[in-house]
């Protein structure tokens, strides 16, 4: 079989980048991407080898997903979060739960997204209060990507000090207050913010339950991963500029992601690094953005011109999958001297 990271950089190649620019005019990403994914095999990109995935180690899950983000921010933006649900069943003791849904996730048939940040601030944007048969969920989840897309959502919500993980259906149901939300970039992401009124989820959804302190310990590898993101558009803007006969600049943008990549990868053997490297990458795409537009000239103003619409996407990921020391990093490198 092919490397993964090679096959993904094709499919960025070959098929997101080309049409990015009219999944961003339009705000839509076309089925078609998903369905590429999922012959892919990517949609398992999560799962162990003894759950049926691929069980592929950190460099290569790091390659496809940079490879990806370099490509078409919406598809790799929408379909990342698939993920958590997948690892989430992986790992649960729940076998029924694990057996009607994980295969058909691995293999793309179904897709999931996932609401799960509300539960990490103290208080909790979304608590559960457990009633006889389940629990009841009331406040919000506000931002949850891929809605009308999604097939299942991993939806989490805090009983106290624990997490009450679900998987729950995607669909508009009592209890849920579905708004869709105007972004300035990655509006294919189709991104909602649900509202929730003692909704209901029943106990035969629910396939985690888990200490808050030990949830949140558990996002490192999570957050780790959300760094790939900027890097993956950081180089893909490297990319334009060398095209465009700046190859000392790409040089140096290229040789900055090696270095934010590294500093990522320290941050799982030590959690309070991962934040300061989240920030340094968030700002390095917004940077090498910024020499893209700069590199290109006046025309990168114009619509449908990647210069500003990988700017327009830099910026969705200063606050995308963010955390208040992230925000604090940011704003310590912008205010550099």
């Amino acid at each position: 079989m092919t490397d993964p990271v090679a096959r993904a950089q094709a499919l960025a190649d070959d098929v997101l980048f080309p049409a990015a620019t009219e999944v961003d005019l339009k705000g839509e990403v076309p089925s078609s991407h998903f369905d590429a994914l999922a012959a892919e095999g990517f949609y398992g990109l999560a799962a162990p080898e003894e759950a049926g995935g691929p069980g592929v180690d950190l460099p290569t899950i790091v390659g496809v997903l940079e490879a990806l983000a370099g490509g078409c921010l919406s598809t790799m933006f929408t379909w990342v979060q698939h993920h958590g649900l997948v690892a989430g069943l992986s790992a649960t003791d729940r076998a029924d739960l694990r057996e009607r849904y994980l295969p058909a996730l691995i293999r793309g048939e179904l897709k999931a997204g996932a609401a799960f940040a509300a539960v990490i601030p103290t208080p909790p944007r979304l608590r559960a209060e457990r009633v006889e048969g389940g629990y009841l969920l009331d406040g919000e989840a506000p931002f949850v990507s891929g809605w009308g897309v999604i097939d299942l959502l991993q939806l989490c919500a805090r009983d106290g000090d624990t997490v009450v993980s679900a998987a729950v259906d995607a669909v508009a149901a009592e209890g849920v207050e579905v708004q869709p939300l105007d972004l300035v970039a990655a509006q294919g992401t189709s991104t909602a913010h649900l509202g929730f009124t003692r909704y209901f989820v029943s106990d035969d959804r629910v396939y985690g339950r888990t200490p808050h302190a030990e949830f949140v310990a558990g996002n490192t590898f999570p957050s780790r991963l959300n760094g790939c993101a900027p890097l993956g558009l950081a180089a893909r803007a490297a990319r334009l500029i060398e095209e465009l006969g700046k190859a000392d600049v790409a040089a140096g943008i290229r040789t900055e992601i090696d270095a934010v990549r590294a500093r990522l990868d320290a941050g799982l053997a030590d959690p309070p690094s991962l934040p300061p490297a989240r920030a340094a990458g968030a700002e390095l795409a917004f940077r090498a953005a910024g020499a893209l537009v700069a590199a290109n000239g006046s025309t990168s103003v114009l619509a449908g011109r990647h210069p500003q619409r990988l700017v327009r996407e830099a910026t969705f990921l200063l606050v995308a999958a963010s955390r208040p020391e992230i925000k604090s990093g940011l704003l310590e490198l912008f205010s550099r001297d």
